[in-house]
């Protein structure tokens, strides 16, 4: 039985973890009396009483709640975004490779991915990996999520009544005053030689992300086709046991896109959008925010790091789309 604890289980992210654990017969959820859920010397103890600890906490808790572990057999998932870009920490997105996987499976420290660079890396990697994309390119990165995306504090603003004016619109741009902690994290990861233009924005939703990656095809390689990226990406993602590329075929027949389609899964789907006789194509990903977004995400690092069958916790496989299923 793998002992698990989730250090800030009563957040947002804690609690869908959480639920996707309860149950099973191969983990036991180390429990904290919710009187002593701050409680240092509490926490101190079950960290330490813990084959993983999870870590769902703001970045300095999460530093700190490191700074408890005693013995070198604790294992440590951060959830939070304080480890993503740190050297010593293993990046938790297991479809980067065979490598990636294989170092979360061995690792003793691993950080879960940001929901949104999530989205980006997917494509940008295996396809400037592959030399079809370029790693010089001025990237621009538009995605809309959920508001849940913003934790608990943007939940009670979009949810309470007594806020309704300040949240009316179906959209809410944010983040444009200082550089969003996500920039650095897309840009290490991608293997980008600068930081990506980020505009990311909240919807009047509660869940579901809709990323976005415009590009001039031309200008990576005058032959470039939006086949060559389905192509590539298709294969990269083959054996991938959440990640579906839609095919040429498929994206023809889209009318439009609908963010909640794999709400409460770990699912994403991938899709090249080229309009008809022009130089551009659109990468697309589709995916839940709470899901391969966080939680789901989460879940499946956990099980690579115990060396079990990967899932999201809900035991649910990739969806074998058909464009019905993501049309508005």
């Amino acid at each position: 039985m793998n002992k698990i604890y989730i250090d800030g289980q009563a957040g947002t992210t804690g609690l869908q973890i959480h639920s996707r654990l309860s149950g099973r017969d191969d983990i036991e959820i180390l429990e904290i009396d919710a009187d002593y859920r701050k409680d240092l010397m509490a926490r101190r103890e079950l960290i330490n009483a813990s084959d993983i600890t999870i870590l769902c906490l703001p970045d300095l808790a999460a530093k700190e709640a490191v700074s408890l572990v005693d013995s070198e057999s604790i294992r440590i998932l951060d959830a939070s975004s304080a480890h993503r870009i740190t050297d010593q920490w293993v990046y938790g997105l297991p479809e980067i490779s065979l490598a990636q996987q294989s170092a979360i499976k061995n690792a003793r420290w691993v950080s879960n991915p940001g929901c949104y660079p999530t989205g980006a890396i997917l494509f940008l990697r295996p396809l400037i990996e592959a030399g079809l994309l370029s790693p010089v390119y001025p990237y621009a990165i538009n995605a809309v999520s959920g508001y849940t995306g913003g934790g608990r504090e943007a939940i009670e603003r979009f949810e309470n009544t007594a806020h309704k004016k300040h949240i009316s619109a179906p959209i809410r741009r944010y983040a444009f005053a200082n550089e969003h902690k996500h920039i650095k994290e897309i840009k290490k990861y991608s293997e980008l030689a600068a930081k990506p233009i980020f505009m990311p924005s909240y919807g009047h939703y509660a869940q579901g992300i809709t990323l976005q990656i415009p590009i001039y095809l031309s200008m990576h390689n005058v032959n470039l086709t939006a086949n060559d990226l389905r192509n590539k990406l298709a294969e990269h993602y083959a054996d991938s046991s959440f990640v579906t590329v839609l095919n040429n075929e498929q994206t023809e027949l889209l009318e439009g896109i609908e963010p909640e389609i794999h709400n409460n899964t770990n699912a994403v789907s991938l899709m090249v959008l080229a309009p008809e006789n022009t130089d551009h194509a659109v990468l697309c990903a589709v995916y839940d925010n709470l899901g391969k977004g966080a939680s789901g995400a989460a879940v499946q690092n956990l099980e690579i790091m115990l060396g079990l069958p990967e899932s999201d916790g809900l035991v649910s496989a990739a969806l074998s789309l058909n464009p019905n299923q993501i049309l508005n």
